[in-house]
This record gives structure tokens, sequence and C-alpha cells, in this order.
């Protein structure tokens, strides 16, 4: 508004000649981010032109930045050191604006630049069998054919625009004599085919081959010729639904989210609701009709390619949000194997690499937007880049080669930077039948261009031998076990194949065989489970039956499990077994209390162990079997800070100043990401702790409010709070907020009662009840609650103060009759834990009220029963006399101010539980 101008105008015009700067700092208004833009832009010239702006508001500044030089939106500025990283990271760019950066002997030439009034933003590309490259917009601009310029010709490169009704391809494919689509949003997502049906080197038949349940970012994406030519591939985002008609699946089918202790959404609300299997890959045949679930787990994976094996290599996404958490997961490259799962689950939910149900990534990229996947064959390159896998990155204009190395039966990858320019969206990438390695910028409507990258330098670039030797037998031994990922007819004879890989060294291998093992008949390999006594296959084989057994096998299992040494085990094995047993809960149920409880004791003499993942499951076990033990010992590791987090190059942040900028800002106030997943885990745990550790637990969330992480963190940190807040008990929760551990709740600014009101009798209420009761008003209740002040003292749906007892579950403990009276008269029955307290000082003074923490030299007592933070702390020298008060904090008469509606939509709200939906409000 107009405050805006008159703040921000003056200073601008009142700008000395020193001051070459100008910074401001936004929060909570986008509006403000973009105004301050357009006065960064009106700076006299040859002044700086910079604005910090708040990350959460960037696109609104963005928006203004009409020049992409005139305003820098770096994230909030915050403290000294994050300025001084993010200055440093820009000074360590030695790349100019607009300038490629790429290795020793390539060249990169600009093809073409894309009207994108008429062709739009180019997000995917493919060649055509008569090596013409094919391009699609991302939206509503269509396909378009391009002849590029032949290498070292000075002449045009050639693009026409197709007379073919359909765009917004993400993937494309020429096969079969046909141009495959994958649609996203468009003309409705989905697989589609294009032919020419009459020769004329034009596609004019277009036919949608399948429905896909996905739109957006997050929908269907890249489409692959299966190796053996006969199949096609195509992967998901998280965002959409697996094929409605799946007609096999290398995936066991009976996927879960498999979260021992509830899950938290994202705090911003993105992919609420979106369960398990989150994104997928999948093969159809030519037309489209049958399909088969290959692998899942993903967040995000925008493209995937085959190496010379076969093998499948995708590169999925992070979620940029969760930065600071400790479920927060770069963005990183797979081995795509039959049958694969990589844990992606929604909110806190993603599963850490160690867990022995899916599978880890090959290379760790980090933070990042994940685009085109190729790998270097065909290219002419020196001969480790023919064999390297490129990918691209969105956000921050890089093209990493990723060599890969065999690792037993899978592989590791090393990343190296190949090509990066400030800026470059890029979207696609593809190996030309010239050898150059062809890419595009552009997507969400910026700026296309087409380029290519050539190698002119002196090494060798005759074609090399793509196989791989070195683990082979192992590669060739997983593929063996992988044949039995679906039924066999023999289930027997598959099983006695399938377990001596239950142990093997190799964990893909291991990984293999538990996935054949669960397409087989439980049957013909549930005993086999409880008879073995090799450590590692007994593990293994758990998981598997408790993914596919029931609930009657659980204290079968648990036993079985029970007879391996914990302390003899590698540390692998040791978070395998962890995982395990999560599993029999997750998906079996709730133990035996007693079977239960000694679990725990057993595991208990394990904690805390040697290492952090391990420290992190033994907690999330021992919270869910409620150790009397975990709090404390948990509490004690969270006093030891341990601020670890992956280092991200300032060069490479530099090339996005406001993505970069956040990221800059988290590394220099970064969280505490182990401690944190502890604090996840302790809000559960409802007994077992002592008020000095709840208070500290509340004061370390306090503390992880001042560091810094995504967009989601102080939500994250919020939402952990509460839960905790809710699962502690009355007197902790008072207790922390009266020792100024947890900021208390503040009854501002409450409703009046409507009145008139009148000095009601139990008699009466009792009597109106009877006839009135049906038919209550729920939002005139929830606004009586406070307007009579109930709120000040008592929680009621996780809100309210925490003086006087939650009442959320009051109707579980009250009838109508028993609650009035409690109202009407709070003196007749006091709880001892909400008893007051009279205390005589030896100074003179007198205290009344309720006694909130005490230890052996003080006591604190509460002396206002609706404001937490009014406590006197009393030496125990300074005690003269200290007795209990019958007479309840409470004060009578809270109903008098009140008339007969509001007293009765009051009660109907209590006994409701705050559930509007309860029959007590329906109309008749």
């Amino acid at each position: 508004g107009s405050w805006k101008e008159k703040a921000f105008v003056p200073q601008l015009n009142d700008l000395k000649a020193d001051k070459n700067v100008l910074e401001v700092v936004v929060q909570n208004d986008g509006d403000t981010a973009g105004f301050a833009c357009k006065l960064a832009m009106n700076l006299p010239e040859g002044k700086s032109r910079y604005v910090v702006s708040d990350r959460s508001w960037r696109a609104s500044a963005n928006r203004e930045a009409k020049t992409s030089d005139a305003v820098r939106t770096v994230g909030k500025m915050g403290d000294a050191p994050w300025g001084d990283l993010f200055s440093k990271a820009q000074g360590a760019s030695s790349v100019p604006r607009g300038v490629f950066h790429t290795l020793p002997g390539y060249q990169v030439e600009h093809l073409f630049s894309v009207p994108r009034e008429t062709l739009g933003s180019w997000v995917s590309i493919t060649f055509d069998p008569k090596g013409r490259l094919l391009a699609s917009d991302q939206d509503g601009k269509g396909i378009v054919r391009i002849t590029p310029s032949p290498i070292g010709s000075d002449a045009p490169t050639k693009v026409e625009r197709l007379n073919l009704k359909i765009t917004a391809a993400q993937g494309m494919l020429c096969a079969f004599d046909s141009l495959y689509l994958s649609v996203n949003g468009g003309p409705g997502s989905g697989l589609y085919r294009a032919r020419d049906t009459n020769g004329d080197d034009q596609y004019d038949e277009v036919v949608k081959l399948a429905e896909i349940h996905g739109s957006g970012e997050h929908g269907p994406h890249a489409l692959r010729l299966s190796p053996d030519g006969k199949s096609i591939y195509v992967v998901c985002g998280n965002h959409t639904d697996p094929p409605s008609k799946i007609d096999s699946s290398l995936v066991p089918r009976n996927w879960n989210e498999d979260h021992l202790l509830p899950r938290q959404w994202d705090a911003n609300g993105h992919a609420r609701g979106r369960m398990a299997p989150g994104g997928w890959i999948a093969k159809t045949d030519p037309d489209g009709k049958t399909w088969e679930i290959v692998s899942i787990g993903y967040r995000n994976s925008y493209d995937f390619a085959f190496n010379a094996e076969g093998e499948i290599f995708a590169y999925d996404s992070d979620m940029e949000w969760d930065y600071g958490m400790p479920w927060y997961r770069p963005t990183r490259v797979t081995h795509s194997v039959s049958g694969s799962e990589f844990g992606w689950r929604s909110g806190t939910g993603k599963w850490p690499a160690y867990y022995v149900d899916s599978l880890p990534a090959a290379v760790d990229i980090g933070p990042g937007s994940p685009v085109g996947v190729t790998f270097g064959y065909g290219a002419k390159f020196p001969a480790k880049y023919q064999k390297a896998l490129f990918i691209l990155d969105w956000t921050f204009g890089t093209i990493y080669a990723i060599h890969l190395e065999p690792k037993g039966s899978t592989y590791t990858g090393v990343k190296e930077e190949f090509l990066s320019r400030t800026p470059l969206p890029l979207t696609d990438v593809a190996v030309g039948p010239d050898g150059g390695l062809y890419f595009t910028v552009g997507g969400r409507g910026t700026q296309s261009d087409l380029f290519r990258a050539t190698y002119v330098g002196n090494e060798p670039t005759a074609p090399v031998d793509l196989t791989e030797p070195q683990g082979a037998d192992l590669r060739e031994y997983r593929r063996k076990i992988e044949v039995y990922h679906r039924k066999a007819a023999d289930a027997k004879a598959a099983v006695a194949e399938i377990w001596p890989a239950l142990k093997h060294p190799d964990r893909f291998i291991r990984y293999a065989a538990r996935v054949a093992l669960e397409h087989q008949d439980v049957a013909a390999w549930r005993d086999r489970v409880f008879a073995e006594t090799n450590a590692e296959t007994l593990i293994t084989s758990s998981v598997a039956l408790a993914h596919q057994g029931d609930k009657s096998l659980q204290k079968q299992l648990l036993d079985t499990l029970g007879r391996v040494d914990y302390g003899t085990l590698t540390e692998s094995e040791k978070l395998e077994i962890l995982r395990a047993y999560q599993l029999v809960f997750t998906r079996m149920g709730e133990p035996d209390p007693k079977v239960g409880s000694a679990l725990a004791t057993r595991l208990d003499s394990y904690y805390p162990a040697k290492t952090d993942e391990q420290n992190r499951e033994l907690c999330n076990l021992l919270v869910y079997l409620k150790s009397p033990n975990v709090a404390g010992k948990t509490i004690a590791m969270m006093k030891v800070e341990s601020r670890k987090q992956a280092e991200v190059s300032p060069e490479l942040l530099a090339r996005n100043a406001g993505y970069g900028g956040t990221i800059a800002q988290m590394l220099a106030n970064r969280p505490d990401a182990q401690n944190i997943a502890y604090a996840f885990s302790l809000r559960n745990l409802k007994t077992g702790w002592t008020l000095a550790e709840r208070q500290f637990y509340f004061q370390f969330l306090q503390k992880a409010r001042s560091w810094s992480g995504g967009a989601s963190y102080p939500g994250f940190i919020n939402n952990i709070d509460r839960d905790a807040f809710e699962n502690a008990s009355d007197a902790e929760r008072l207790s922390v907020e009266a020792t100024g551990a947890r900021t208390p709740y503040r009854a501002v600014k409450l409703p009046s009662p409507e009145g008139p009101g009148r000095e009601w009798t139990l008699d009466e209420l009792v009597e109106l009840s009877k006839t009135k009761m049906n038919g209550r008003n729920f939002e005139h209740g929830k606004r009586t609650y406070s307007a009579s002040r109930c709120v000040a003292c008592h929680r009621f749906g996780g809100d309210g103060g925490a003086t006087g007892p939650d009442l959320t579950q009051a109707a579980g403990r009250f009838g109508f009759k028993d609650l009035s009276e409690a109202i009407i008269d709070p003196s007749k029955v006091v709880s001892d834990q909400y008893k007051a307290s009279s205390i005589a000082t030896k100074s003179g003074k007198v205290y009344s009220g309720r006694i909130v923490s005490e230890n052996k030299t003080s006591l604190t007592i509460l002396v206002d029963p609706e404001d937490s933070t009014k406590v006197v702390e009393i030496p125990r020298t300074d005690i003269e006399e200290m007795k209990p008060v019958d007479v309840s904090l409470m004060p009578k008469g809270l109903l008098n101010t009140l008339n007969e509606n509001e007293v009765l939509d009051l009660m109907a709200y209590i006994l409701s539980r705050g559930d509007e939906k309860d029959p007590i409000f329906r109309r008749r």
C-alpha cells in the first residue's frame, strides 16, 4: 500500500554518493518484495542494484526483475556470516555471466534461439530415424522438427513446426515406425502414438494409447526403448498414479508407507496425501496395452537411460523445502534394478538409504532440479566421456558427467562438472548421429535455445568398447536371481535357488533375492525362516515374511529374530535387524505388551550406540516400545551438538543467486539434523520423562528455530513442538511454560459473552439438557468457549492455556451433569494434580497458587491461573509454612455471564470433543 512508497521512496532519493548497495529485507509480503525490486532498478547509474528478499516471496520479486542483472533475490540476509559466505560464493565464480565453462577440449555452439511466442519453451527432445531432432514445448505450442547445422558449417539450423495436434510432451521416443509421446497435461496426460500413414514425412495420425493419471511438473516424463527393442519404458513423478491396470509388477505390489512412528506431512502442504509408491518406472508394449511396474520410490525423476548392459540409471530430485531436516535427500543417480524401491514417501517419511527394504543411490549429486539424462554412447568424445552418464540440472545450469564404476553387482558413481553457464535452465539432452551432444534450455515459460557440445581437443575419439568386465559375474548372478521377480511355476525349486543369495555379501544381490522370495507362495518358504541359523539370511528372510505374512506369524517371527545376538552383528546387519523389527510392527501390528517390553529391555542395553544411524533407529524403536529409559538417554545425547551437513560448492551456488542463497544461508547457520531426528521421535513419547528433560526438550526446539533451513523448516519445527506438547501431561505442559522453556498460550482479544447472564444452578442445567441438547450450534459453542475464558486456562483441540486440565477428552470422563457440576462448583472435587498451595515465607510474604516445579533448593509457584508466566521462585530456606488449599484455582460462576443458548452450545462443544460432525449438532 501507500506506506511502502512513503517508507522507501525517501530512502531511495536520499542515497548518498558512497552508497552503492540497496539492501531490502522483506518478510511475509510478496508485494513489498516486488516494490523493492522496482526501487532497485531505479537506482542511479553506477550503483550496484541488489535486493535481498525473503525466499518465500522470490517469485513476486523476480516478476519485477525484467533485467536479470538488475536485481538479485538471494534469500533473507539474516546474520553477517551468511552474507559473508554468499559474497565469497559470488566472488569464487570465475565464470562470467552468459559464458560457458567447459572441460578442456570442448566447445559449445548455439544453434537456434526459440521464438517464445510461436514455438514456446522446449522441454523434451529426441532424434528421429533420419537424424533430425524433434522438440516439444512444455505447454501449447506443439512439436517442431529440427535439421541441425552440420558440425563445422555456417549453414543455418532449420526448424519447422509439425502439423501435429499435440503438445506438452515431457518425453518423446521414435520407435516402431512411430513417434511416442509422454504427454503431461495439454490434451490430457497419457501415452500417445503419432504415425505417418501416407508416407509424406509428416505425422498425420495421433492416438492416445493409455491414460496416465498425473500432470504438472511431477507428472509423466521420459520415454525409452527397451534394450531388446521390444518394449517402451516410461518414468513418472510422484504426483502420478500407477497405471489403473497393472498386469504385472517386478516390485511386490503390497507396497506401503511403513513408518513405525507417525509421519508429518510437509509443513507447507506439498504432496499432502500422496502415498506409496511415489514416482515409478514402468514397461509397456508398443500398443500401450500391458503394463509392468519395474521400479518405485522416486520423488520426481524426469529422465533415465539404459547402459550398454541394459541396466537403468535414473536421476531423481530432492525436496528443497526439507533442507536442514534429517529426512532431506539430495538429488541422486540411482541404479534402478529389477523390483527396486528407493523409499520416497511424502513429508517427513522419506526412507534413509540404509533401510534394508530399499536401495541406496549410485551417487549423491546435491541440490538442484534434475532434468534430461543420456549416456555418451555415440558421441565423438574421448573414451571416458563416451561411457559417461550425462545428467542435467535445471536450477544451477550444470551438466554433470557421471563416471560409473562397478561395485559388486552394482555401480558407484563419481560426478564431474562437464559444462555450466549462468544462466542455463537446462531441459533435455541427446547424442546426435554426428557425435555431438545436443541440449536445450527453457522450461516454465523461459527463453529456450538449442546448443551442441562437441570435442575439438587432441585426445582420440574413436568408438570404444562399452562393456565392463569388472563385476560382470556378480551382475550376471543378480540378474539370474531377478528372473524370479514373478511367481515361479515350481515355487520349491525357485526358493532353493533364491535362498543362498539371501546372505550374499553384496547388498543388491541380497535385495534381489528377498524380492524374489516375496514373489513366491509364503507357504513354500515360511518354515525356512523360522529354522534359519545364519544371521544375515534370517534377517533378510524375516523382512520378506514381515512384508508377506500375516499377524498370526508375528510372535513366531519375533522369537526368531530374538535368537540373533545383536552385539555380534556388523553395522549394516544391526541397521537391517532394527528395520526388520520395525516392519514386523508396521505390517503385523503392535506386539503383546510383555513381548514388547522384553524387546525394549534388550535393545535398551545397546542404546546409545556408536553411530548416528543406529541411534536414530534404536530411538524410533524404543519410543514405539515405550521404553522408560529412552527419554533420559536421548536427551543426554541431544546436549551434544552435531551440526553435520554435506558441503556444497560456493561456485555452484553462485550460478543461481536466489536458490543458491537459501542454501548458503543454511550452510552458514545449519541445523543439527541428528538432534532434530531425536526430537522428531521423542515427540511421540508420553511417559518416562522428568520435568527437567521436558524443559530441555522444548528449549532445544526454541534453539532450533534460530537455525536456517528450507521453506518448510520453520513449519516442521513448529509441528514437532505441537505434537510433543500435545503428548505431554498437563503438569509437564504447565512446567515447561512456567519455566520459560516454551512460549505460553496468550488469551488475547477474546469475544465478550452475549448475555444476558444469570446465576445458573445444576438442577436447571440438567433439566434443560433433557429437551434442548439436540441441534446445537457448533460455531456458537466454539465462540462461547473463548467468551467464557475457558480457553485462557484449558487446552482444547490443541489450543489454549496449560494451567488447567486439557478438556479435549473431557467427554470420555464426564457426562452432561458431571461436567456442569465441575464448572458450577469447581471446588467440590479437586484433583491432587491441580490443588493449590499456600506458602508463607520467613520474609513475611504469603503466596497462593499451584506448584509447577521444584528441586532441592527451591520451588516455583504459579500465582495467576490465566498466565503461566506469572510465577514466583521461592528458596526452600525461606519457607516458613506450606499447606494445601482445598479451594480450586478455577473461579466459580464462569457460566453466569452466559445466556441459555451460550451455555448449551458451550456444553455441546466440549462434549463433542470439538467435532462439528457430532450428532449433537445435527438439525432435526
